[in-house]
């Protein structure tokens, strides 16, 4: 049982590794690029709640519901390759939606590391077209922005 649950704990970290790799991949190269019709609409000044390019958030939503719902009845590894992929989108939804750009009421801190994430983000959103920009990973940032 215990190298079950370390399995299954290895599972969900690689899983919450590579989701940073992922995203920061697809948004440097898929939604700065080809995909940028969608995505522009999040460096744009929002009129509403939802913007389009919130499907993104709905689309990673819906495989790792799918993969969940694949691995649930022997919590294989699928079901907890979809834990993984929820648990990061919960944290990109605390740390950019809420922290970042303020979708609910914002919340102030003066640790480091998340003030370099804001900054790194905010610096990110100065371009307003599609190139050039800087910083696409959203917990993964370089040193600089630590300054």
């Amino acid at each position: 049982m215990l190298l079950f649950s370390l399995q299954t704990a290895a599972i969900v970290l690689f899983t919450l590794a590579g989701m940073e790799v992922f995203s920061w991949f697809i948004h440097k190269y898929l939604f700065h690029g080809p995909l940028w019709f969608i995505h522009k609409t999040h460096h744009q000044h929002r009129h509403g709640w939802f913007e389009w390019n919130d499907m993104f958030s709905l689309l990673f939503a819906s495989i790792a519901l799918y993969l969940m719902w694949l691995g649930h009845v022997d919590l294989n590894y699928k079901f907890w390759i979809g834990t993984g992929i929820s648990i990061y989108g919960t944290i990109y939804f605390i740390f950019h939606d809420w922290f970042i750009h303020n979708r609910f009421k914002p919340f102030k801190t003066s640790n480091r590391y998340l003030l370099g994430i804001r900054k790194a983000h905010k610096m990110h959103h100065k371009s307003i077209i599609k190139t050039p920009s800087e910083g696409f990973g959203l917990l993964v940032i370089k040193r600089k922005w630590f300054k």
